[in-house]
């Protein structure tokens, strides 16, 4: 299935436009990161430590009557949302307030709201300490994951070609957590996820860029560098459309109908495809692009005066 034939889009051309969009775009991800450490982030309680419950009542509750039920019992931290699919509450204590614990978060709902049953339908706990260490753990994760991409990608292709695909991969990992910041949405293991996702999608789009660029330039080596970098991202674009196409449209009815639970996880695909297939066209292949004039100018080496 073809949505687009026979393009000749000048990417490499306008890489320098792109670089500095992402760079911009780098450098929120890094102040969000930055933040993240600080725990000044919208951090979840898988990394600062606390309480979660979700809880679906026979009657509709108040927000308000809640928060003032908690409150009353010199509960801090306390974030609640409600969920509209049914009457539900979505109770997140911070770790000020973990030493309540899920049962006495219960039972004083269950004084304040006598009439009013309700069902615990998730409950999950985190101390501090455990927070701390999966917050160093994911950063382990997401550091060794891109260290495998590199290695993967020299070892395949050529190490300029593992350079592109090492920050292209960064550039989406940083783009998510800057939309994120931006957006106050929660940072938790799902987000984590999310990323790990979209990092091993955008190295499966880039590594199909960069297989059709290395057989046009052994079919063409002594072509111009640019023209043989553009036709080649022109050539499988359509199939990077569609592929991404396709993904977008799945992780779209996730956001849709997955319910509140999985929201930010499926937002988070949505925008990561967007993005993946931004930097696997105007990341990736620039970059080695760049790299490879740079090196061809240097092996011609200085022209000679006069000429």
């Amino acid at each position: 299935m073809e949505l687009i034939r026979r393009t000749k889009i000048d990417f490499i051309g306008k890489r320098k436009i792109t670089f500095v969009i992402s760079g911009f775009i780098a450098i929120m991800g890094i102040i969000g990161i930055v933040q993240i450490g600080r725990n000044a982030a919208n951090m979840g309680i898988d990394f600062s430590g606390g309480t979660s419950l979700q809880l679906s009542f026979a009657q509709p509750v108040s927000l308000e009557q809640a928060r003032a039920a908690l409150a009353n019992h010199n509960l801090k931290e306390v974030n609640l949302q409600e969920i509209k699919d049914g009457n539900k509450l979505l109770i997140k204590v911070g770790k000020s307030g973990t030493e309540k614990g899920a049962d006495t978060i219960t039972d004083l709902l269950k004084r304040a709201f006598p009439e009013n049953a309700f069902v615990v339908e998730h409950s999950s706990e985190i101390g501090p300490s455990i927070g701390d260490k999966l917050k160093r753990d994911t950063l382990k994760a997401v550091g060794i994951s891109m260290l495998g991409i590199a290695v993967y990608i020299a070892w395949r292709f050529d190490p300029r070609f593992g350079i592109g695909a090492i920050v292209s991969t960064l550039h989406d990992v940083l783009a998510m957590v800057a939309l994120f910041y931006v957006m106050g949405k929660e940072i938790n293991l799902l987000f984590v996820t999310a990323v790990l996702t979209i990092a091993g999608y955008s190295l499966t789009d880039t590594v199909v860029v960069f297989d059709r660029i290395r057989e046009n330039l052994h079919r063409n080596p002594s072509g111009s560098m640019e023209a043989t970098f553009n036709t080649s991202i022109n050539e499988v674009l359509s199939r990077t459309v569609v592929t991404s196409l396709t993904t977008f449209l799945a992780a779209v009815s996730l956001l849709v109908f997955g319910g509140e639970v999985i929201h930010d996880f499926a937002l988070a695909l949505v925008a990561g495809v967007v993005i993946a297939t931004y930097s696997s066209i105007f990341i990736a292949s620039p970059i080695v692009a760049e790299l490879e004039i740079r090196r061809a100018r240097k092996q011609r080496g200085p022209m000679p005066e006069g000429a």
